[in-house]
């Protein structure tokens, strides 16, 4: 196995890298069991947050890094919170409270359009000049009401249209197959097939 340190502590995250990526022979390890804090993300786009927080494990651990950045992004809302999901209601995180807030922001608007977005990088070294970057985007709408146990951050409240159901009631391996961090990862193995 080939070992990747996930720029991340996020479960869910952690969850799915290893499910899509252990069938190539890759073992992704949290930057955390390596003693590698999380670096801040101050930039207004995904691509440079995400440069930033592979760079930084890549650096720390010595091994290749894996980083993304996702977000949701509202059409009503001009593309909010987009680079901010993850903390759209402030410190500490809190899905709960982000969900919270969206669903207050957008009270009587009509217009529920929402996209997830994820760019997903990999450096072979802190110093990589070409990393691999691959994105992927998945569309849906803003539902009031939460539905379903699975998935995180905003899923429940993601509702896919063309199926009925929210992001967090899909099974993870359906969720997988058409998800922006899906999407992007299958790109991202395309992309490291033609790097050899």
């Amino acid at each position: 196995m080939r070992t990747i340190v996930l720029a991340s502590g996020n479960p869910g995250k952690l969850r799915e890298f290893r499910e899509l990526l252990a069938p190539l022979g890759y073992a992704i390890v949290p930057q955390g069991d390596l003693g590698i804090l999380e670096v801040a993300e101050p930039h207004d786009t995904f691509v440079e947050n995400a440069l930033v927080k592979a760079r930084h494990a890549a650096e720390l651990s010595g091994l290749p890094a894996l980083a993304d950045d996702s977000g949701i992004c509202v059409r009503a809302l001009g593309g909010e919170p987009g680079v901010h999901s993850a903390r759209f209601a402030g410190e500490p995180r809190s899905d709960n409270r982000n969900n919270a807030k969206l669903v207050r922001l957008l009270a009587g608007v009509a217009d529920r359009a929402a996209h997830y977005y994820a760019v997903i990088v990999l450096v072979r070294h802190a110093h990589d000049p070409e990393p691999l970057i691959a994105q992927g985007r998945w569309h849906g709408e803003v539902i009031d009401e939460p539905r379903g146990s699975g998935g995180f951050g905003y899923d429940p409240h993601f509702l896919v249209p063309a199926l009925g159901r929210t992001a967090a009631e899909l099974a993870p391996d359906e969720k997988n197959a058409i998800s922006h961090r899906g999407q992007a990862l299958r790109r991202l193995i395309e992309l490291i097939r033609e790097d050899g």
